[in-house]
């Protein structure tokens, strides 16, 4: 909610229902001539515009549920009144998530637009490489997206963007990563990593020294090299020394899949016009990228 907000040019305040009293949203009672009048909390906003974010919804008890049912239906609790420029959103996790809930009232669910949020593999990856997640998770997830995201009830640890995330820091620093993402992954993960001592040489190939070095044929290996080589692309040169020697070597599904890490990587480097004039100087690629050309031409 926050990045949203920010990409909006709008404030974010983040309210987390569970832990507040009625009291809490609704302000104090304090006298004043002889009449109670409520005074409400700081947090909530003035003016200006932005995003009221309820966080944690489901997991306030039902008179909390009630206070901020008012807030969202009439946006106004006691004297208080949300500023006209101010939207108000909520979150909270489901009952089927192992999470201690409370049943949203059915007045106050009617009062929304619901929107279930699903794990994505490929929202993930974008925001793996953009925050630099280790090569190894990467590689690993693109191989068995389904372990992205599966809830182990009789685990206390389990994959989750999040929980790969954490394992993306244990792994870098030489850590086990059963702690975070659960025996049955970590050990799918392991023995992932085991390829990694028979891959062909990926500095060699980001050099232009690969020509002696053959593509796999067992596809957890050619996950492995494909993605490596993706993530590990430092500058143009490398990314089209790795381009060409991918194009020659293997399969278009995987040059496909290297050109879909790469392009993410020089975009976000500011180096994607760069890429693409010294593609478009190199006629072996230009010819596998003509069914591919959407790709490179919006960068910049």
């Amino acid at each position: 909610m926050a990045q949203v907000a920010a990409a909006g040019d709008l404030e974010c305040i983040d309210v987390r229902l569970s832990q507040l009293a009625p009291t809490d949203l609704r302000g104090l009672p304090v006298p004043e001539n002889g009449v109670a009048r409520w005074y409400p909390p700081e947090f909530l906003p003035r003016d200006g515009a932005g995003v009221l974010f309820l966080d944690e919804l489901n997991m306030a008890p039902p008179a909390i549920q009630g206070m901020a049912q008012q807030l969202i239906l009439d946006r106004k609790v006691g004297s208080y009144s949300v500023p006209e420029g101010w939207f108000i959103w909520a979150a909270g996790n489901r009952k089927e998530d192992r999470a201690a809930v409370f049943e949203m009232p059915a007045p106050l669910a009617n009062r929304f637009l619901h929107l279930e949020v699903e794990p994505d593999f490929e929202s993930f990856k974008t925001y793996a490489l953009e925050h630099n997640l280790h090569e190894q998770i990467i590689a690993f997830l693109s191989f068995r997206t389904t372990l992205l995201h599966r809830l182990d009830t009789y685990q206390p640890a389990w994959p989750s963007p999040r929980s790969w995330a954490m394992a993306s820091t244990l792994h870098r620093i030489g850590l086990d990563v059963t702690a975070v993402v659960g025996p049955a992954a970590a050990a799918e993960f392991r023995a992932f990593i085991s390829i990694y001592a028979g891959l062909a040489d990926m500095e060699a190939i980001l050099r232009g020294d690969g020509d002696g070095l053959i593509f796999p044929s067992e596809p957890s290996q050619c996950y492995a090299l494909t993605v490596g080589l993706g993530v590990r692309a430092q500058d143009v040169g490398q990314a089209h020394n790795a381009f060409r020697w991918l194009s020659e070597r293997a399969g278009s599904e995987w040059v496909q899949l290297f050109s879909m890490d790469l392009f993410r990587q020089m975009r976000a480097r500011s180096k994607m016009g760069d890429l693409a004039a010294l593609v478009q100087r190199d006629e072996r690629l230009q010819a596998f990228l003509k069914d591919y050309r959407s790709l490179i031409g919006a960068g910049g």
